[in-house]
């Protein structure tokens, strides 16, 4: 596999969880130098704990955020979802008995103004089944935008890489297991960040993906 983007593969030939993809520089850097986009909001403090819930084309899926697992992530998923980021976007990535994955926006433009990355957190809990955590390269606080969802226990392989978790999903896991997995790891990550859902609908037309992104 070809690791230039987010999430890292823990079983060996890819460590980016941020997504394996090819090009010869990291997306995050060529979509933020071709598109002139407005910077994003500045980040607000996060509620405690609260409830993000995903009306997905599977189903309802109700996760529960925690801020003192992982306050900077918390901070900036929070305002990702107040701003609408996730609306329309593809489930792009699932690699079975692994992980889902999430967060480059439909619209391309939104995916370029939100590539500034955060510092990282501590890891403080574990990468249990079902729990949701920020994709991320090899490097320090490379976080921007894109979570994965843990299909199974991933403790062993992630908590060591640094892949800290913010929240869990509490309704609606067995929608992200039914989500369509045919494409595997086919879609490419810096042609999602370049031309949005237009690329994903012409070529990849199952994926399932989010209608919503609502804090309750």
């Amino acid at each position: 596999m070809r690791t230039t983007s987010w999430i890292a593969l823990a079983f060996g030939a890819c460590l980016a969880l941020a997504g394996c993809s090819s090009g010869d520089k990291p997306a995050a850097q060529t979509a933020a130098t071709e598109t002139a986009a407005p910077a994003a909001p500045a980040a607000e403090r996060a509620p405690d704990k609260f409830t993000v819930n995903l009306d997905t084309s599977k189903g309802p899926v109700s996760i529960e955020i925690y801020r003192e697992w992982a306050p900077i992530g918390v901070d900036h998923f929070y305002q990702l979802v107040k701003s609408n980021f996730y609306d329309g976007a593809r489930f792009f990535r699932i690699v079975p008995n692994f992980i889902v994955q999430f967060g480059i926006a439909a619209d391309p433009q939104v995916t370029a103004r939100w590539k500034t990355s955060i510092a990282d957190d501590p890891v403080r809990q574990h990468n249990l089944r079902g729990t949701l955590t920020y994709a991320k390269t090899s490097m320090p606080n490379s976080r921007t935008a894109q979570m994965f969802i843990n299909l199974v226990d991933n403790t062993g392989s992630l908590d060591p890489q640094g892949f800290a978790p913010i929240g869990l999903v509490v309704k609606g896991l067995d929608a992200i297991d039914h989500l369509y997995s045919g494409y595997g790891e086919a879609p490419e990550q810096p042609l999602i960040e370049q031309q949005g859902n237009t690329y994903l609908q012409s070529q990849f037309p199952n994926l399932d993906f989010i209608k919503k992104a609502a804090i309750q």
